[in-house]
């Protein structure tokens, strides 16, 4: 497998990935038996329907602005924000302006 970034290098997360019109692109960062880190790019009014994922999740919003519902709650999350989602609970996000994320999903014990 071929590594996407360089380990030991600086990475301006925010650069490293761009937008596409009315879609959404992910980039893999790291992967390993305990969790992985991803990515987001998502355009103005794109989002991911309500799911669950079996371990906790926490998103780092790096620009624009976001709705994210957490069990039916919605949490707005602008840049240099971060919220924790909770393993096992309903959650769906929608971009209410262009905007990147870094997601980390760590696994449980």
């Amino acid at each position: 497998m071929n590594e996407l970034f360089t380990k030991g290098t600086i990475l301006k997360m925010d650069e490293l990935i761009d937008y596409s019109k009315g879609g959404v692109i992910s980039k893999q960062v790291l992967k390993n038996t305990a969790g992985n880190i991803t990515l987001f790019s998502f355009d103005e009014g794109q989002g991911l329907t309500e799911h669950t994922a079996p371990f906790d999740a926490m998103v780092q919003v790096l620009e624009g602005e976001v709705e994210i519902r957490i069990g039916g709650n919605p949490n707005l999350l602008k840049q240099g924000e971060s919220i924790i989602m909770p393993a096992n609970v309903p959650h769906a996000l929608q971009a209410v302006k262009a905007f990147k994320m870094l997601l980390t999903m760590i696994k449980g014990a």
